[in-house]
């Protein structure tokens, strides 16, 4: 399975078989985990964490044994490097059968980050189950999807732009059509979708559309994670180099740059 089929076959999971990961997945995702990096140069560390030991839960996941958390030094572009790093971890998941989905809010936080120990100058903006999914979904993780319309994703013509942000893009080049497409199908919190970008000659320029209030306190921005997923298929489909430098053009309200793909 390619990347873009893994990306568009892959769906958050709530409800697992109860049936524990295998000793030999496992070792393939530790392994893994210790592999990953990032753009940014952020190093991110992964902690597995067996719900029985440290008592942990949420109230929308059913039938898991295995979390995992990603915690990360608090810096400039850490979340962006977070999510970038996470998804890399779901997406092999994915390939192995394994489940999963983003949790930043439904989970008793302080005791996830008691469990992986988290240091006063570090966040750990979302954590995971892992598990083997259900035959069937539960009820409660079915009216999720409906509430949040998980299925439903905006059209290129909301999304992706040329020059500016009135002007919708018209991509010729089949690999970049595939990473665009691979954007479209990032998860987001609440399925808000705020990956808006610009391409202007051979640069691919990212923006946040912002609609979750910022970090609300928290310290961080939940969708600059989600900043951090898209930029992960886009550049991992057509091997592009990040930069760090804003066009100068006029932006759309609510929105804030993020980032640069050179291709």
């Amino acid at each position: 399975m390619d990347l873009l089929e893994l990306i568009k076959t892959r769906k958050s999971v709530r409800t697992f078989n109860g049936t524990e990961i295998s000793d030999d997945d496992r070792k393939k995702l530790n392994d893994y985990i210790r592999a990953i990096t990032n753009p940014y140069d952020i190093p991110v560390e992964f902690v597995m964490l067996n719900r029985a030991e440290y008592g942990l839960s949420s109230p929308v996941i059913e039938g898991e044994h295995l979390y995992i958390a990603g915690k990360v030094p608090k810096t400039e572009h850490c979340e962006e490097a977070f999510g970038y790093a996470f998804e890399k971890l779901v997406l092999y998941a994915w390939s192995l059968g394994i489940g999963t989905t983003w949790i930043g809010g439904t989970m008793k936080r302080k005791l996830f980050e008691n469990a992986v120990r988290l240091k006063e100058n570090e966040i750990m903006p979302c954590i995971s189950p892992l598990g083997y999914p259900a035959k069937k979904k539960s009820m409660k993780e079915i009216s999720m999807r409906i509430a949040i319309k998980a299925d439903k994703r905006l059209p290129d013509t909301d999304l992706f732009f040329e020059n500016s942000f009135l002007s919708p893009l018209n991509e010729t080049d089949e690999t970049v059509r595939s990473a665009l497409e691979a954007v479209r199908f990032s998860p987001s919190a609440v399925n808000k979708q705020p990956w808006r970008i610009v391409k202007i000659g051979s640069i691919y320029h990212f923006y946040e559309k912002c609609s979750l209030g910022g970090n609300s306190g928290s310290g961080w921005d939940v969708q600059k994670v989600d900043m951090g997923i898209a930029l992960c298929h886009f550049m991992e489909i057509t091997n592009g180099k990040l930069l760090l430098s804003a066009p100068k053009i006029e932006t759309l309200k609510n929105t804030e740059y993020i980032a640069s793909v050179m291709l």
